[in-house]
């Protein structure tokens, strides 16, 4: 890679990790607001109800809470595109045009579910970033088992890269015989709460993302990724169209979601013993695993 190669990568893993900065401290702000006004909330109910119970001898009981709908059902066309691109376009892409350096190794305990090793995901649906990964990492996990249920969502209208077209893990179903994929949607578009990660898991977010950032990837604990790839080149695009240009490696989606893809095939493959043989001992894995 030439010295201009290197500035242009550094520069835009530096200007994805500054947004990155600026949104999360956005939402720490948000989360701030948002907890002191339910405390005051809470104490508003707090008064509400003890009035109640001192006025009446029946009082009504507090409304149950369910948790939100998310997402609707993916096309089946949409879906059979992303699980399902050629080898033909995965290896024309190679590493296509993911920031250098975007998945990192990383010295710990292995992480595995069952005897097999475990990719975890932490992201949240409204995340813009998160949006873009979601493609990339069902493209890559499609090479090793097989995904139902994926559901269509759009990431903040209200944050950087907005309202853009991507999938979800909430409810999702992923079976294989290499591994173990564990997603965390922690939070909804809205922002409200989806899932919480177990303190293990939390564990392992503060240590490789310090301040709990979306979206967060550790595949085996032996690699560790965040934003890989610009979500810009999603901007604008539809489920059909996004699951579609993936199939043509010349076009800037193929290049961020499955250059991407292909890094995390490359990754995953080195804690599956490489296995399969026939996606982890080919091109285009052979060729993208040196940038590792």
């Amino acid at each position: 890679m030439g010295k201009a190669d290197r500035n242009k990568s550094q520069s835009a893993r530096e200007r994805i990790a500054a947004q990155q900065r600026q949104a999360h401290e956005a939402e720490v702000r948000r989360r701030a607001v948002f907890i002191g006004a339910i405390s005051l909330v809470v104490l508003a109910v707090a008064g509400i109800l003890l009035n109640t119970l001192l006025n009446s001898a029946t009082p009504k009981p507090p409304a149950t809470t369910t948790t939100p709908p998310t997402g609707q059902a993916l096309p089946a066309g949409v879906q059979a595109k992303v699980t399902s691109v050629p080898v033909s376009t995965l290896t024309a892409v190679g590493a296509g045009s993911v920031v250098s350096g975007a998945i990192r190794p990383v010295a710990g305990a292995p992480l595995t579910s069952g005897g097999k090793p475990e990719m975890l995901y932490i992201g949240a649906e409204w995340c813009p970033y998160c949006a873009a990964e979601r493609w990339a990492m069902a493209v890559a996990l499609s090479r090793f088992g097989t995904f139902s249920t994926l559901r269509g969502v759009h990431s903040s209208s209200t944050d950087v890269y907005p309202s853009t077209a991507t999938l979800t893990f909430y409810k999702s179903t992923y079976t294989s015989k290499y591994l173990v994929f564990t997603p965390i949607e922690n939070e909804a578009v809205n922002r409200s709460l989806l899932m919480s990660p177990t303190a293990a898991q939390t564990a392992l977010w503060n240590k490789y993302e310090p301040g709990e950032g979306y979206p967060f990837i550790d595949i085996g604990n032996r690699f560790f990724a965040s934003a890989t790839y610009d979500p810009g080149v999603l901007a604008g695009l539809s489920w059909s169209q996004i699951a579609t240009d993936l199939h043509d490696p010349s076009s800037p989606v193929a290049q961020g979601a499955v250059g991407s893809a292909n890094l995390l095939t490359a990754a995953i493959c080195k804690v599956t013993g490489n296995m399969p043989a026939d996606v982890c001992t080919t091109a285009p894995v052979t060729s993208v695993s040196s940038q590792l």
